[in-house]
This record gives structure tokens, sequence and C-alpha cells, in this order.
């Protein structure tokens, strides 16, 4: 359910404890490299629980509204639709969400403050009216109002970035990719969806994915870079004469090693997929001159060794 660019940002950071003395056996740097990549799939599930537990307060409090001295008609009467939404029920009854919620001890009951104050955001907006008062009563209905619910008063909360933040200080990074995986389940449910049936997995994103295929593309990207540091630091070095290694940022040159690991062992990763795919990476985690001669470096490298012919690309090309 990841994408492939998460995964190299991943290795990225793996790479760069490895390079500075955190760990200096390359089998217990991979088994962490894994580890921070269960830790997304774990926010993953805070996420997903944590919509669940709002619709939960949701209810309760509907209820207990109820028994007030002087309920208003509308609090003696008051409208199921949400605590009734089609895709919330399925998700409640879920047996794999409830696995994974006792898999990571997901608990919501200390932070009912927060809950608390997510829900009162939701009820007094415009969206919950809207859908309330809606005639219409469909699945696809049920669907869009979720996606809208999550997309606005969780994955845009400020209170529930600073709670993951505080329990992990990777997650501030994980914290959007998390909740676009959410946004990505919600869209692929379907009335079909069975109290059995599986929530995507951590290396899916669809029934036809092998999630062998992801994780052996991570660990090989990370191993082989460190194998082929190197050979790699030759390659840089024979076209920087103006820098010195040392004086090269080490993302700056542990993102060219990736892409030449890239280039010349994966080989039906198209070399124009490469390219952008570490430029791009090269944007959020180096400054606006890195882009530049990380994208100048790499312009060298591939027209060199493609004239060398040591990159050679097989297959369809359709690897992203």
């Amino acid at each position: 359910m990841l994408g492939r660019r998460h995964y190299r940002i991943k290795t990225l950071q793996a790479l760069y404890a490895y390079f500075q003395g955190g760990e200096s056996r390359i089998e217990i740097a991979e088994k962490n490299l894994l580890l921070s990549l269960d830790k997304v799939y774990e926010l993953y599930y805070l996420q997903l629980s944590f919509l669940l537990e709002i619709i939960h307060f949701y209810r309760f409090r509907m209820e207990e509204s109820k028994t007030k001295f002087y309920p208003t008609p509308e609090e003696v009467n008051p409208s199921y639709k949400l605590s009734e939404n089609r895709l919330v029920m399925q998700l409640q009854q879920n047996i794999d969400l409830a696995d994974k919620m006792n898999k990571y001890r997901i608990s919501w009951t200390e932070e009912q403050e927060m809950v608390r104050k997510i829900y009162q955001k939701l009820k007094a907006s415009k969206d919950l009216a809207d859908y309330l008062n809606s005639e219409a009563n469909t699945y696809e209905e049920d669907q869009i109002f979720l996606e809208r619910l999550f997309r606005k008063f969780i994955a845009k909360s400020p209170e529930l970035q600073s709670y993951f933040e505080e329990r992990n200080i990777f997650w501030d990074d994980d914290f959007e990719v998390a909740a676009v995986f959410v946004l990505k389940t919600i869209k692929l449910m379907s009335e079909s969806f069975s109290v059995r049936d599986s929530l995507p997995g951590l290396f899916t994103r669809d029934q036809d994915d092998d999630p062998d295929e992801d994780r052996k593309f991570i660990l090989d990207l990370f191993r082989k870079t460190i194998i082929n540091s190197e050979e790699s630091d030759k390659l840089i070095d024979a076209r920087t004469k103006n820098w010195e290694l040392e004086r090269i940022a080490l993302t700056d040159i542990l993102l060219i090693k990736m892409a030449l690991t890239e280039l010349t062992v994966f080989t039906q990763i198209p070399v124009k997929v490469t390219m952008n795919e570490y430029i791009e990476i090269s944007k959020q985690f180096s400054s606006a001159k890195s882009k530049l001669f990380i994208n100048g470096i790499l312009d060298k490298l591939v027209s060199d060794l493609t004239a060398e012919k040591k990159i050679r690309k097989t297959g369809r090309g359709l690897m992203t």
C-alpha cells in the first residue's frame, strides 16, 4: 500500500544511520529498516482506529443527550446516520482490524480529552449537518462522507499530529503517509467487504500485488547500496573533480549511490523513473543547490555508464 518513493525514503534514512555509525552490522541495520516500515503500518492502524473512536464517542454523546432533564426534540430523536454509516460498521466488525489493534495494543481510553475536542469540531461542522440532512442513503454517500471526515478532522488535526510526534519522533514525517494509506483504504472498500476480509497490507496495493516484491526491492536497494559503496565513491569522485567527497553532504552522496544501485542493478526500473525519483527526494532532504548538483552528477553518470554498457534495462519497464 505504501508507494515506492516512501520505500526509497525509508531506505535513505536507514543508510544515513548505517554510514553515520549507528549500526555496523548489515543484518541488524536491515531489521531496523523493516521495523521503521512497520512503525508506519502501526501509525496507519492508530489513525484508522482513531476514526472509529470519534464515531464511538459521537454515538455515546448522542445517547447521553437523551437523558438530559430537558432534551431538545433533536436530542430525543437523533439521526443515526453517522453511527450507522455502512463503512464504519464494516470496520468495527472486521476481524483483521481487531487483530491488528490487539497486536499494537491500541487504546484511546487515556486520550478522551483529545477525542472530545475533535468530536466538537466535527459536531459543529457544516459537513456533518449536510450529511445528516441529506435524503440520500447510499453506500457511496457514506464512503464520501467518511473520507471527508477523516481528511478534514483527523488527517489535518494538529492535536493528533502532536500526540503522535510525542510518541515517536519519526512519526512526524510519517503522519501524512499513513493518512494517505487510510484514505486509500476507505476508497478501496465496497459493499462486499466482509468481516473476514483483510485490510491492505504494508507491501501490497491490490489483490494482484506480490508482497515479497516490494520487500525484496527495499532490502536489495539497502544492501547493494552498501556493498557497492566503494565502487560508487570512485564513480562519483571521477565526475566531481572540483569537489572533495568529504565536502559533499552525506545525504547527497547517499542519494547518488542509491540511484547508481537502481540504475545498474534493478534492470526493470526505467532510467527516467530512477532519475525523477531521486531528484524529487532531494527536494525534500537536500538544499536547492544540492538538487542541481545531484541532477548534474546523475546526468553524467547515466551518459557514461550507458556508453560503457553498465546500465542494461530489460522487461516491460513497468516498475516504479
